[in-house]
């Protein structure tokens, strides 16, 4: 399984503003120290501004800022706000016809399960410099 580079660029981005937190941080500057262009960051940043990730202020002194603590953020919401639901296979799930008698589909439904429980398990602020 991979994950797009959208998950990446989001996480890094989220990662810089976990680190800043509660401060809020320029779309440019975020931009700059995460190498990611300032159009597909803004995209990413309204996307996690539409799920209440962060919040956004404009003007000369304006910026984003997480809306939570990052001991209260974890990995796997920020994917899930990238990528949609976390999932091994396009067939697992409610959109599988056959999820009930698919052998093979409990393999791919117990995989997802360990990721998304990894991808929880992991919050904000244990990938930060300081201790929030």
């Amino acid at each position: 399984m991979k994950f797009s580079t959208r998950a990446e660029y989001g996480l890094k981005a989220i990662i810089n503003l976990a680190n800043a937190y509660p401060k809020q941080r320029s779309i440019s500057e975020i931009a700059k120290e995460e190498r990611i262009s300032i159009k597909y960051l803004e995209r990413l940043m309204g996307e996690f501004r539409k799920k209440n990730l962060v919040k956004s202020s404009k003007g000369k002194a304006g910026g984003y800022a997480l809306i939570r603590k990052p001991s209260r953020v974890a990995v796997g919401e920020v994917i899930e706000i990238i990528e949609g639901p976390i999932s091994p296979m396009k067939c697992v799930g409610e959109d599988c016809a056959l999820r009930h008698t698919c052998p093979s589909g409990r393999v791919w439904t117990k995989l997802g399960e360990q990721i998304k429980k990894t991808l929880y398990g992991i919050k904000l602020s244990e990938l930060i410099n300081s201790k929030i």
